[in-house]
């Protein structure tokens, strides 16, 4: 995953997927992250389109998709002004406590335009009733700055947020990682995705094992 994040050789990486797909390589929890990966950083049309179907064929089938791959699903959908099927796919996640889905959370709230319930998301994240062993929601900077830019025509909301932003400072749960940074980040004791893809398969491009082929140039 790193090394298609450092390469960003997305469109060859979307094309080994789709032919791991016509040749009928079943998909791993762990492919559908790196698929998802890969369409949420191309952020087009036709990626939001490959993602969807890719997602919905999954459920149908009765596979568990990761949040992990949720999120960057959310994220696209988010980036395609998509709302609804944010949403959808946002609610669908057992477990949203994860500092990204935090953020995803923020982030359809000021694409829904539901400023009063993303207020009481802020509130709810900056009182100190939460026991000292349950990790505090963090919020990313640039997130923030984007609910300010919504609010700072509203004084009243303004003013609020303000208050909040102050109150998360001084908790410490403001990072300066952005979004993107957080949805790309790959946890050093998980296994390396060239694992994903099955050496048998072979690139029709260049005759070379799909894990090489993607991983090369």
């Amino acid at each position: 995953m790193d090394m298609l994040f450092i390469k960003g050789k997305y469109k060859s990486a979307l094309e080994v997927l789709i032919e791991m797909k016509n040749q009928d390589v079943k998909f791993s929890k762990d492919t559908y992250v790196l698929a998802f990966a890969i369409c949420y950083k191309l952020n087009s049309l036709e990626s939001f389109k490959i993602c969807t179907t890719l997602r919905e064929e999954a459920l149908i089938k009765g596979e568990v998709l990761s949040t992990r791959a949720s999120c960057f699903a959310v994220a696209l959908a988010l980036n395609q002004n998509q709302v609804e099927k944010a949403i959808s796919i946002f609610s669908q996640i057992m477990k949203p406590e994860s500092i990204i889905c935090t953020n995803l959370n923020i982030m359809i709230h000021i694409q829904s335009n539901t400023f009063k319930a993303l207020m009481e998301i802020l509130k709810d994240a900056t009182e100190g009733n939460v026991s000292r062993f349950v990790k505090k929601h963090e919020f990313s900077e640039e997130v923030l700055a984007k609910v300010r830019e919504k609010v700072k025509d509203v004084p009243v909301l303004l003013a609020r947020f303000d208050e909040l932003y102050e109150k998360l400072h001084i908790n410490g749960q403001v990072t300066t990682y952005t979004l993107d940074a957080l949805l790309c980040h790959t946890p050093k004791d998980q296994k390396s995705h060239m694992m994903l893809l099955n050496k048998r398969t072979v690139s029709r491009r260049n005759f070379q094992p799909l894990s090489q082929s993607l991983w090369a140039e």
